[in-house]
């Protein structure tokens, strides 16, 4: 994971420098979010004092994708619903970095106490969430594409999302059975409980933690039968206001001092609904 981690950190910025020198090429104002960097950073020692432009210290993070990507009966695109994982991620704030000094201590005997450990679990599942939204995400808009030269761009970078989500869908899966206050995480080889209400269908077919290529399901018509594929993908869920949402329901961009998003999801949402808008032209 540390070679992950700096090959990530690499992967996000070319991608950020590229899209940025893309729109100037073509005569269009590239794209600064600089001035919503604001949210206090982590008080861990060594982390420098600078804003961020994202609160990983206040998340709700859906993990419907879990059992969405198991699934063999069911397709969000067909009006599938599904179960969270970890249901007490989906309620509640969790940090997904250590807040400060204290949450780094360990216990006596040196192991990695309950807190910490919960963190851990959180960022492996929220990077997760992240990274499925942006599964769905370039597919979604390589349907509005007209330029040919777009669609290669958004393909291109689209796969390297994908890559992305399934180290941590597969790093997702070794979180420990363990409970840190409210939160619990539970033994997900043991599956995930139906819906109560009866208003979903059965969450998933397959629940081993390392099964994480996307379980066959339905896609585009039920009569051509079970295929594994990205999902969703559907133009009709849109796809870049639909993203926007979830990351400010996930608390993303929460000011704990306002306990309210800062300004970039107006701005993310605008460009959003002009990406929704774009219709292919043949």
């Amino acid at each position: 994971m540390p070679q992950y981690i700096a090959d990530n950190t690499d992967d996000e910025i070319s991608h950020h420098r590229f899209l940025n020198n893309y729109l100037a090429s073509k005569g269009a104002m590239p794209i600064d979010l600089s001035e919503f960097a604001t949210l206090p950073p982590s008080r861990v020692s060594g982390v420098p004092p600078t804003g961020r432009l994202t609160n990983l210290k206040q998340l709700t993070v859906d993990t419907t994708w879990w059992t969405r990507y198991r699934s063999e009966t069911a397709n969000p695109d067909f009006g599938g619903i599904f179960e969270n994982a970890v249901p007490d991620l989906a309620k509640g704030k969790h940090p997904a970095i250590p807040v400060d000094d204290s949450d780094l201590i360990l216990n006596s005997d040196g192991s990695i106490p309950n807190h910490l450990q919960a963190i851990a679990n959180t960022a492996g599942f929220h990077f997760a969430f992240i990274e499925q939204g942006g599964s769905s995400l370039y597919p979604a808009l390589a349907q509005k594409v007209t330029n040919l030269e777009v669609l290669r761009v958004l393909l291109s970078i689209g796969g390297s999302e994908i890559m992305h989500f399934q180290r941590w869908h597969d790093k997702a899966g070794n979180a420990t059975n363990i409970t840190d206050g409210d939160l619990s995480f539970p033994n997900l080889n043991r599956g995930v409980d139906p819906n109560p209400k009866g208003t979903s269908v059965n969450p998933a077919d397959d629940f081993q933690t390392n099964l994480i290529m996307p379980e066959p399901t339905f896609f585009l018509n039920a009569k051509l039968g079970l295929v594994s594929i990205i999902r969703p993908t559907s133009t009709a869920q849109g796809g870049a206001v639909a993203s926007v949402v979830s990351f400010a329901d996930d608390g993303l961009f929460l000011d704990p001092a306002t306990n309210k998003n800062t300004g970039i999801v107006d701005v993310l949402m605008r460009l959003a609904e002009e990406a929704d808008e774009a219709r292919r032209r043949i």
